[in-house]
Parts: structure tokens; C-alpha cells; sequence
């Protein structure tokens, strides 16, 4: 039986995309604050509690699942556009920062997708967005961006943001895949999710790459960002102050420095 509202939509764009979604009369999408870019005459924003899934249970019901939220990081709202007037009506939702946007038939991936958790851009009402923690000890303590991870579920269509570019792949029963934590997107209910430590004394004191990384092991489908929001965010931070830009150690870095004016 479908639960969610069928939704049509288009993603427009390269490095910095955006989803239009197109809306029947009295279809409704919901959506993270924030994400919302522009939309048609006649559609109706309200602001609710968690996801809007369970828009008919109790208060505390209500409560709860917007609480669990606020442990992904998220705000206890969300926003639902109603198409109240005659005709089709679109809604355009944009990426917070350079990257692809995923849209997911959550009703061809089994009922339901594992991502991380600032991924969820915005979904047709009904999806289900709540929290999946990961139940290993390991991968609790070093499992670091994937310790806990958004969970969505429905039959519905959801679109999720990764950065840079996405790599998708479709794991046979038993088939590993070792991946960088911050570079998971999501994968679906028949993944299994564990952290490994890396090994050997040059690796973990010289290589850079975090003494840890996730292990995928199929069947199912998974996505891999080439570019974390963590990773893009340190690396501009190690720029952000005087004295902290790097030119490849030569001279001629530090007099580029002085002259553009970046080197005070």
C-alpha cells in the first residue's frame, strides 16, 4: 500500500545543483530548514514537527520523533509545501554547498536507506527521517561521522546531498568495500556498516588518512562522496588565518603572499 505522496521532480545543475519538484493539487513535500529556494504561487508552507509521517499520532508521539532528530544535528522542524491551488505546482530546494544531489525510490531499495546525517535535503511527506545508530562498540568510539547516521524509510522518493562527486556501487553477498568514514553517503538495508583499524606503525602515525575506516560488506547498493563537508571545511579552515597559507614550500609562494596581499 502506498503511504507517500508521488512526487515528480527535476535536478538542474552541475557543482551546485538544485531539485524542482513538482506538486498534484494537495500533494506535499517536506524539507530541512534551510533548503528552500523558490516555488510557484499557490503552494502553502507550514512548519511541523519532525518529518510529518506521523502527523496523526499523539503530542508525545509528535514530540519524540522530532527530538530524535536534534541527535543528527537537525533542527526539531521541518517544512511542508501544500499545493492548494489548481493545477501543477513546483518547489525548488537547493545544495548548501558544491556537490550532487541523490534522488532515492526508497520504494525500489527495500523501504529503506542508512545515510549520513546532514545528508537528508528534502523527501515527499511520508518519508520517515530518524536516527540509526550504530550498535558495534568499535563502531561507536571511531566510527566518527558514521557513528550516527539518519535512517529514511517509506516507499516514497527522497533526494539527499553529498559532496563533490558521487560515486555509486552495487555490492555482491560477502563483497567488501573499505571507504573513508566522511565518505559515505548512505547505503541500503542489506549493508552492513563496521569500523577497521588500518594497521601498521607508518600508517597510523604517517599516513594521514585517520587511524580507522569504514567497511561495507554487501549485498546492496552504496554511495560515496569524494568530498566531506568536514574535509572541505578543515581544509578552508587551515587557510583562514595570516600565516597559514602553504605554496608547496617555496620561496616564491611566500613573496606570492605578500604581493596579493594574503601574507599579513
Amino acid at each position: 500500500m502506498i503511504r507517500n505522496h508521488e512526487i515528480d521532480y527535476r535536478i538542474y545543475g552541475e557543482e551546485m545543483q538544485y531539485v524542482e519538484v513538482e506538486l498534484d493539487p494537495n500533494e506535499t513535500a517536506v524539507a530541512e530548514a534551510g533548503a528552500f529556494m523558490m516555488m510557484d504561487d499557490g503552494i502553502q508552507m507550514d512548519t511541523i514537527f519532525g518529518d510529518g509521517s506521523q502527523q496523526q499520532s499523539g503530542i508525545l508521539g509528535k514530540l519524540f520523533s522530532a527530538g530524535k532528530r536534534l541527535l543528527t544535528g537537525e533542527s526539531l522542524f521541518m517544512t511542508a509545501y501544500t499545493n492548494i491551488g489548481y493545477g501543477k505546482k513546483k518547489v525548488s530546494f537547493a545544495s548548501p554547498y558544491p556537490g550532487k544531489i541523490i534522488p532515492l525510490d526508497l520504494g525500489e531499495l527495500g523501504g529503506r536507506v542508512t545515510c549520513q546525517k546532514d545528508a537528508f535535503l528534502c523527501a515527499a511527506k511520508g518519508v520517515s527521517v530518524s536516527i540509526e545508530f550504530q550498535r558495534k562498540l568499535g563502531t561507536g568510539l571511531f566510527g566518527g561521522e558514521g557513528f550516527i547516521m539518519q535512517k529514511l524509510e517509506g516507499d516514497g522518493l527522497a533526494f539527499v546531498h553529498a559532496g563533490g562527486h558521487v560515486a555509486e556501487r552495487v555490492l555482491q553477498p560477502g563483497e567488501v568495500l573499505k571507504v573513508d568514514t566522511g565518505c559515505i553517503v548512505g547505503f541500503t538495508q542489506g549493508v552492513s556498516y563496521d569500523i577497521q583499524f588500518v594497521g601498521g606503525i607508518k600508517n597510523t602515525l604517517f599516513g594521514g588518512e585517520g587511524v580507522f575506516f569504514a567497511t561495507l560488506r554487501g549485498p546492496g547498493k552504496v554511495w560515496i562522496q569524494t568530498l566531506p563537508i568536514s574535509r572541505l571545511a578543515s581544509r578552508v579552515l587551515s587557510y583562514a588565518g595570516p600565516g597559514n597559507r602553504k605554496e608547496e614550500g617555496s620561496i616564491l609562494g611566500g613573496l606570492g603572499n605578500f604581493l596579493d596581499g594574503d601574507g599579513r
